[in-house]
């Protein structure tokens, strides 16, 4: 892997959604008077860091979190409510979109769904050409040659150019649809549960297909998925969001084998494990309460109310980010007040790690 340049810096992204309502419904009585109520989804609060090139970073954490919308931001399907996302050093926050044609090709997304991903009406050959004739790349015979060559790639046969998506499995339109993102030769890919629509028999053969790409073409990889073993496997560090903030980010081998977040924990000891001798030794946290409503997070720590160690601290203000062992970790239990006051004997239990 290339590390020595920054290709994505995301920094300090929020991202909010502003409710639409009828009149009646965004009517509410305070102190006896009739106003109006404006609620806003804080889906994405916060967030930094960057992606190297030829690097795969991976986002975890449960359903609803923004891992979906914070690559969406990152790409530019949406505009950040502030914050920077910087390409290559250039910041693409707020551009138009005729300014941003440019960067549309450097950057792609791979959908989670390839049912719903590709134009019924086109053929395959056509699929993966259009981008082509977007951008106005190459000559129409160059281009049908190029359409060729990523449907070797991808494991399709030339034959398949002709025919329609409907006519395909969900693993052949999920490679399609691969096809499709690397015909303008993109240094980043967006990949937004790529397998998670298809059958467990094939996940296996897409996830190979797009690290066999990724190692060949040295692309960039910003990976969202649930499968915390096959994210493991694919990435080279890994962030964990929880309600829209990033609470650890750290080498994929670190996080796993030692996290240092309390959710970390929590959702790492959720994974299954496939010998039931260690499944039934390994100690598993579970996590009281509900998921905090992303209209109307609690004050301080967004995980203090379901946090097995919160203190009083965790409801009042917000843990800054620390680097802790060459990892960041945003929790007040690594604060070094707060390690000076207890000499690691209170984070003892986190930094275990799981067995």
């Amino acid at each position: 892997m290339e590390t020595s340049k920054t290709l994505i810096e995301v920094k300090n992204v929020c991202q909010e959604f502003h409710l639409t309502k009828g009149l009646l419904q965004s009517l509410r009585f305070e102190k006896g008077k009739l106003v109006k109520e404006d609620k806003v989804v804080h889906a994405v609060n916060d967030v930094s860091f960057e992606i190297k090139k030829g690097e795969v970073f991976s986002l975890v954490g449960e359903s609803g979190c923004g891992k979906s919308t914070t690559a969406r931001t990152v790409i530019r399907l949406l505009e950040p409510t502030s914050g920077q996302v910087l390409y290559k050093g250039k910041d693409i926050s707020h551009l138009g979109p005729n300014e941003l044609l440019p960067y549309r090709k450097s950057m792609q997304m791979i959908f989670q769904d390839p049912y719903a991903s590709l134009n019924p009406r086109f053929t395959v050959g056509e699929i993966i050409e259009e981008p082509m004739v977007i951008h106005h790349m190459y000559d129409e015979k160059k281009r049908k040659k190029r359409v060729q060559e990523l449907l070797e790639t991808v494991g399709l046969k030339p034959d398949h150019i002709r025919r329609y998506p409907h006519e395909f499995s969900g693993g052949q339109r999920q490679r399609i649809g691969i096809a499709r993102t690397l015909a303008l030769e993109p240094d980043f890919i967006v990949c937004d549960e790529p397998i998670s629509a298809l059958d467990v028999s094939i996940q296996a053969q897409v996830i190979n297909l797009l690290e066999d790409i990724q190692k060949k073409e040295v692309i960039s990889y910003l990976f969202i998925a649930h499968d915390l073993g096959m994210v493991k496997h694919i990435s080279h560090r890994i962030g964990v969001m929880y309600l829209g903030h990033m609470v650890e980010i750290g080498e994929s081998n670190d996080v796993y084998r030692r996290p240092l977040h309390p959710y970390s924990k929590a959702l790492l000891s959720a994974e299954p494990i496939p010998d039931p001798k260690t499944a039934r030794s390994r100690k598993r946290i579970l996590l009281e309460g509900e998921i905090p409503s992303p209209i109307h997070p609690p004050k301080g720590c967004p995980f203090h109310t379901r946090c097995p160690y919160a203190m009083e601290e965790c409801s009042q203000a917000r843990p800054a980010t620390y680097d802790i062992e060459g990892r960041k970790v945003a929790c007040f239990l690594y604060s070094p007040r707060y390690l000076r006051q207890r000499e690691g004997l209170a984070i003892e239990p986190l930094l275990a790690g799981a067995k």
